[in-house]
């Protein structure tokens, strides 16, 4: 069972960035492990994409809160990379990275997150769920082969969609961007904030911790 001690919002995500960025506007939350598919229908573009995987990980972490009897607000979000509308996710070898950076080089490509919030409604079957989408334009300085394959080598392009963190080595090849930096790390606050201010969810608290995982 979870243990819930002045926590506001259960995080649908396992990702170290989402929860830095919590942290960062004093979001008082705990981190819940809920299964959620990742397959890109067909026809997708970059935003449905996002839009659908966000609502999705919302609804996996509320089926798995109600079942342990927490009545709390979920929050679910996606982040992906479009470049000339191909979708471009996390790559798996170096291979994958490299095509991906090539694609990306000396151009100008879009990172969409998908930011889905579930709050909990009067009666113990009801909620409200509603889902926003960013959208940050990212601009790339030209990159070199010798280049991917020394960024590949620090392990951060792994778990990145698009292979490269802008927080991290990979901002290294950022020229300039034309909206939401926290988008582009994976959870565009300026939508949290929003959402927090919309169902009365409190941040700039005094300890912005996470209390505990499933």
């Amino acid at each position: 069972m979870l243990t819930m001690n002045n926590v506001d919002v259960l995080l649908s995500s396992q990702s170290p960035r989402r929860a830095e960025l919590l942290r960062q506007i004093g979001v008082r939350f705990c981190k819940i492990n809920a299964e959620c598919e990742e397959v890109l229908g067909g026809d997708e573009s970059a935003p449905d994409y996002v839009q659908r995987l966000a609502s999705d990980k919302a609804q996996a972490g509320w089926q798995v809160a109600t079942a342990e009897g927490l009545r709390l607000p979920v929050l679910g979000s996606d982040t992906t990379v479009a470049c000339e509308g191909r979708i471009l996710e996390k790559p798996s070898s170096l291979d994958e990275a490299m095509a991906m950076l090539r694609h990306l080089s000396g151009g100008v490509h879009q990172v969409y997150t998908g930011v889905s919030l579930i709050y909990p409604g009067l009666e113990e079957a009801e909620y409200q769920q509603v889902t926003r989408v960013a959208k940050t334009d990212v601009w790339m300085r030209p990159i070199s082969d010798a280049q991917i394959e020394a960024y590949w080598k620090t392990g951060e392009p792994k778990d990145k969609a698009g292979g490269y963190g802008i927080q991290g080595f990979g901002s290294a090849f950022v020229e300039k961007i034309s909206g939401s930096f926290t988008n582009v790390v994976g959870l565009p606050l300026e939508i949290v904030v929003q959402l927090c201010e919309e169902y009365n969810i409190p941040i700039w608290q005094n300890d912005p911790n996470e209390i505990g995982e499933q």
